[in-house]
């Protein structure tokens, strides 16, 4: 019977960070500095930490999307695993055959499988499926039971996560670079954790404050939120004036930039600012550097703005804003707390949205002044948010000076 004895790991939010703190937990790893397993707030800071990128697409037969990051996506899992020297095996194959044995085989062997379904692909994603949308996100497989047909997954849920063996198979064969890849995990080296955690710091320094490895500046750190309200404020081609002046495109905009900043998405309602300075405090021991509680308390003030820019993007005293956000919120709480047994509930909340957006279309509740406005009040929390993170991040280049 191809199941993990006792598998109980279920604490992982972020796909990146909470598949390795899972899997390093059912293993017994503990971390030196706390003689408990390692948190996420720990990886999370190791792998580079947070930031802030702003992207937007608009591609013909698909809604406009203003997607947010909050963290490092520069090979975060890699970072990972290389600064903490965690020994890693991939097994894979093109082979479907082989690879459910590969699968199985693992789990009977006692190790944890991490593996890279398509999430549009996984029912309890509640996602529309469609041909020109996937992605490849890491979940661990504690168990794979053919006569059963079901595989068991944890997946950024309190709960276990059922899918048919089936569809586990095809989520698992959609995305040719990631076909069947499964990664298994060894033990860290604990004597490189200082070293990691310094890495990990001036990484979030860097991507905040400087040239980004990839992309263009105006994409990443400080100077992405100035642009983001450079967008909010001018009647440019690629403002928001003018690319979604309102009805469905505003409507679909305002739900893609919530989404990406919300527990919809791994995150926490502070942009995981809050996380940051759970790892600060960890990261104050691990370098007996107690400068580093003080900047955790101003990345603590960071993540209320960012609360506040969350709210100034769907606000309640617009009826269709206020919908779009509960269903939201409670498609990502049936997720977190109920998991697959929630499936149909997450489905209902994704067609409420859509059918939101559709409302949007024919009758949008705002004039044209009332977008204005608006768009000038998310501005002006974007700005709040710029100058508590500008603070934060000054304030921990100074500590690690």
């Amino acid at each position: 019977m191809p199941t993990l004895p006792n598998y109980t790991q279920f604490d992982g939010r972020y796909w990146d960070t909470g598949v390795i703190r899972n899997a390093l937990d059912y293993q017994g790893v503990i971390a030196p500095h706390t003689g408990e397993p390692y948190t996420e707030a720990m990886l999370l800071g190791i792998s580079g930490g947070v930031t802030f990128g702003y992207f937007t697409f608009h591609y013909e037969g698909y809604d406009p999307q203003v997607n947010l990051l909050t963290r490092n996506t520069f090979e975060p899992m890699e970072t990972i695993l290389d600064r903490l020297a965690i020994p890693r095996e991939v097994r894979q194959s093109t082979n479907a055959d082989k690879a459910r044995q590969t699968l199985m085989q693992t789990i009977e062997d006692g190790q944890v499988p991490i593996i890279f379904p398509d999430m549009w692909s996984l029912p309890y994603n509640a996602l529309p499926y469609n041909e020109g949308e996937w992605g490849a996100m890491p979940v661990v497989c504690f168990g794979y039971e053919p006569g059963k047909q079901e595989a068991y997954l944890a997946d950024r849920s309190f709960q276990p996560l059922t899918v048919s063996t089936d569809t586990l198979d095809a989520a698992r064969a959609r995305i040719k670079r990631d076909k069947h890849r499964l990664l298994i995990l060894e033990h860290p080296d604990h004597t490189l954790l200082a070293t990691a955690v310094r890495q990990g710091i001036q990484d979030c320094v860097a991507l905040m404050t400087e040239k980004p490895p990839r992309g263009s500046d105006r994409s990443f750190g400080l100077k992405a939120l100035k642009h983001w309200a450079t967008m909010l404020e001018k009647d440019t081609k690629e403002s928001w004036s003018q690319a979604y002046p309102t009805g469905r495109p505003l409507l679909a905009v305002l739900i893609s930039a919530y989404t990406f900043l919300s527990p919809a998405f791994g995150k926490t309602m502070q942009a995981e600012r809050d996380t940051y300075a759970e790892f600060l405090d960890e990261a104050a021991k691990v370098l007996d550097n107690a400068a580093l509680e003080n900047v955790a308390l101003r990345y603590r003030i960071a993540a209320k703005t960012w609360d506040g820019l969350l709210c100034s993007l769907l606000p309640e005293t617009v009826p269709l804003f206020k919908e779009a956000k509960l269903m939201i919120d409670i498609k990502a709480e049936n997720l977190i707390e109920k998991g697959s047994d929630a499936t149909a509930e997450m489905l209902a909340n994704q067609q409420a949205l859509d059918a939101l957006k559709r409302q949007a279309e024919a009758d949008f509740p705002l004039s044209a002044a009332e977008i204005a406005d608006l768009r000038d009040e998310i501005r002006r929390h974007v700005l709040r948010v710029h100058d508590a993170e500008a603070e934060a991040v000054l304030a921990l280049k100074a500590a690690m000076a």
